[in-house]
């Protein structure tokens, strides 16, 4: 029997967590949380195969950036917590715009990409890099790139997920960046997680989460990392079903009827 359930209900059954959570949130905890993905009637939802796999595709946020090892970066961490193989590929100073340290733009990247093995999910992050660049070129770099990637992984779900803010208040190119990605993923019916809309990264909680020294460069710190993996998480549960799930939620039957 095929079932179509929650992905958010699918991670506390299947993983026997009573919620997703993270111990070094501190200043902001799950139920104070703003919904990063608004309440609609119209609103997306992807559906996944049972057991899926991912790919976090990003810059240098998903990168790692700023963690004591990259594998404590967001995109290992969500892959972990979700129990889904999951590839990472964040390159430093890219965007849709700008080209990275050591590769180029989201389009040239994802034309890079391996065909095989494809991913059943595609996470799509940021990117604050665009933001001192020709905005009215971003629509187009964007469709460049998503175009891209229905030509690698024509059969991938698409999930994509906005800037969050590197310092606060939001600059503006990255608060405009994060109303071109809405328009665009609206379009396209495709799912859009706003960290900034949501409120992840606020004055409550940046020097918990964002590492300002030389070295991190305004970009999370292992205990940010681990706080933007719970946030994403909690998002993705919001657009994201399982389908023939492996936990299969049937109805479970009466109890007989005592004969005695």
């Amino acid at each position: 029997m095929s079932a179509r359930v929650p992905l958010g209900l699918a991670v506390i059954v299947g993983t026997g967590l009573a919620a997703v959570s993270c111990a070094s949130a501190g200043p902001q905890t799950a139920s104070a949380h703003r919904p990063a993905v608004a309440a609609s009637s119209d609103a997306v939802v992807v559906t996944l195969p049972r057991d899926p796999t991912m790919l976090v595709f990003g810059d240098s946020w998903t990168w790692g950036r700023a963690a004591t090892e990259r594998d404590l970066g967001y995109a290992h961490r969500i892959g972990e917590t979700l129990g889904w193989p999951t590839t990472v590929d964040g390159e430093r100073a890219s965007g849709y715009l700008r080209a990275g340290l050591e590769a180029g733009t989201y389009a040239s990247r994802i034309r890079a990409l391996p065909r095989e093995p494809a991913p059943d999910l595609v996470v799509l992050q940021g990117s604050i890099n665009d933001r001192a660049h020709d905005l009215s070129r971003f629509r187009d770099a964007v469709d460049e790139a998503w175009d891209a990637l229905d030509a690698v992984y024509p059969d991938a779900r698409l999930v994509v997920v906005g800037p969050a803010p590197q310092v606060l208040p939001v600059e503006p190119g990255t608060q405009r960046i994060d109303e071109l990605l809405r328009a665009a993923a609206a379009s396209r019916a495709v799912p859009y997680i706003s960290p900034i809309d949501a409120e992840w990264i606020t004055t409550a909680n940046y020097d918990a989460f964002i590492d300002t020294s030389t070295a991190g460069n305004d970009h999370p710190s292992d205990a940010g990392h681990a706080y933007l993996a719970e946030r994403l998480v909690e998002a993705l549960g919001e657009v994201a079903v399982l389908d023939d799930p492996v936990v299969a939620l049937e109805e479970t039957p009466a109890p007989a009827p005592d004969e005695g």
